[in-house]
């Protein structure tokens, strides 16, 4: 291992290990209104697993996949963030939800295919507890010979996606180190998963309740609990919503 991935990978967990930040649970027990939610959408209970966060519009699967950054971070593990050049988070707004950005690798590449790659090599690193892949708005398919902004035959753009391939050696490479792969997709809850390897496919909806910015989580598929269940959990906002 290089010395500058070493010395980043010391300097994520010391990060973490200082953080006095609350979790999420902690965050969730301070208030009376919020649903029970079990542990079904956290970075511990995600272990090992395959995950999509899939939504069309302004929903709130950034936010949910910052949630997890958050929890990994405060578990002590480095965290790394896959973005296309034309798709990226919002800095502000992930340090304003409690994120150590200093402490997150972040890997930008120019297509998915590359994007893939990066994902597969962080996780065969055995070194991250939570890689994200934000596969942005949809334009492409890989493997498909459809013009760049093909629709599916319904009006609809087909979602940007890994192919079936990278999607098992990502599987296995999550289940080998026990650590979480996120991938986040723009689609609609009506238009299939990425893949029937992904084990977990979620979309996530944002809303205030008295002040407090929630997210709540409802699973569209899950290999391990079925389909159908919801998650409400509590997060910090960007400062435009609080």
């Amino acid at each position: 291992m290089r010395q500058d991935l070493q010395a980043f990978l010391a300097q994520a967990r010391g990060s973490a290990a200082q953080s006095k930040l609350c979790t999420l649970d902690e965050l969730s027990a301070r208030s009376s209104q919020l649903e029970p939610a079990g542990a079904r959408f956290s970075f511990e209970a995600l272990r090992g697993r395959l995950l999509e966060l899939s939504g069309a519009g302004a929903t709130a699967v950034l936010s949910a996949a910052v949630a997890l950054v958050l929890e990994a971070q405060l578990a002590g593990e480095p965290v790394a963030w896959v973005t296309l050049q034309d798709s990226c988070f919002y800095p502000p707004d992930v340090v304003d939800s409690g994120v150590d950005i200093s402490a997150l690798a972040v890997v930008r590449v120019p297509d998915v295919v590359r994007a893939g790659r990066a994902l597969e090599q962080l996780l065969r690193s055995g070194a991250f507890g939570l890689v994200v892949l934000d596969l942005g708005t949809p334009r492409s398919v890989i493997g498909s010979r459809a013009p760049r902004d093909a629709g599916d035959g319904h009006g609809r753009k087909e979602a940007r996606r890994l192919s079936v391939a990278s999607q098992g050696r990502v599987a296995g490479l999550a289940q080998q180190y026990q650590c979480v792969a996120v991938c986040i997709t723009e689609k609609k809850d009506d238009q299939e998963s990425m893949g029937s390897l992904v084990s977990l496919r979620a979309d996530a909806a944002r809303e205030r309740d008295d002040g407090a910015f929630f997210i709540t989580l409802r699973a569209i598929k899950d290999k391990r609990h079925g389909p159908g269940w919801s998650q409400r959990v509590r997060a910090i906002g960007p400062a435009g919503l609080k």
